[in-house]
C-alpha cells in the first residue's frame, strides 16, 4: 500500500497554488511593506497609490527580465504563447498586498490618523509573512519549532518595516 503525502489545497493571502505564485506574493508582500515604510505621502490615497504604482512596476520588470533572458538563453525569439504565459502570470506581486491596503484604507475612512493606519498595514503585512513561513513548513515537513523559527524569520522582514517607518518618521 503506498501512502502518498497529505497536500493541502487552502493558501493563505500570501501562499499560492504553485512554488512561483507563492515567492511572487512574498516578494509582493515586501515592497508593498517597503514602500508603506518609507513613504513621506500626506494621504492615505497618496501611500495607497504609491504601493500600487511600485507593485505594478516591480511585477512588469520581473515579468520584462524573465522574457529577455528566456530569449537570451533560448537563443531565439519568444512565442506569442511564451509572451502571454509571461504576462499573465507573477500577478501575486500586486495582489497579496491587496488586505494590508485594505487595512490601511479602512482605518483611515474610519478616522484612524494615517501614521496608525500605516503601521496597522505594516502589522497586517509581517502577520501575512509570518504566515506564509508557518505554512512553509506544512508542505516541508517541517515540526512544530522548525515552522515557528521559520515564522520568526519571515516576519523580521515586516518587523524591519515597522522598525523603518518609526525611525525614518
Amino acid at each position: 500500500m503506498l501512502i502518498r503525502p497529505r497536500v493541502h489545497r487552502h493558501h493563505f493571502w500570501v501562499t499560492g497554488p504553485d512554488e512561483e505564485s507563492t515567492a511572487a506574493g512574498i516578494y509582493g508582500v515586501i515592497i508593498g511593506a517597503a514602500v508603506m515604510a518609507s513613504s513621506h505621502a500626506a494621504t492615505a490615497a497618496a501611500v495607497i497609490g504609491a504601493v500600487v504604482v511600485a507593485l505594478i512596476v516591480y511585477w512588469t520588470a520581473e515579468r520584462y527580465s524573465r522574457l529577455v533572458a528566456q530569449r537570451i538563453h533560448a537563443h531565439r525569439r519568444p512565442t506569442a504563447r511564451e509572451v502571454r504565459a509571461q504576462l499573465t502570470t507573477g500577478w501575486e506581486i500586486v495582489t497579496a498586498s491587496a488586505l494590508p491596503v485594505a487595512v490601511l484604507a479602512l482605518l483611515r475612512v474610519g478616522g484612524v490618523p494615517l501614521r496608525a493606519s500605516v503601521l496597522s498595514a505594516l502589522v497586517c503585512s509581517t502577520l501575512l509573512l509570518c504566515l506564509a513561513g508557518w505554512e512553509v513548513g506544512r508542505n516541508g515537513q517541517l515540526t512544530r519549532p522548525e515552522r515557528l523559527v521559520s515564522a520568526l524569520v519571515a516576519g523580521v522582514f515586516g518587523a524591519l518595516m515597522i522598525l523603518l517607518k518609526i525611525t525614518l518618521h
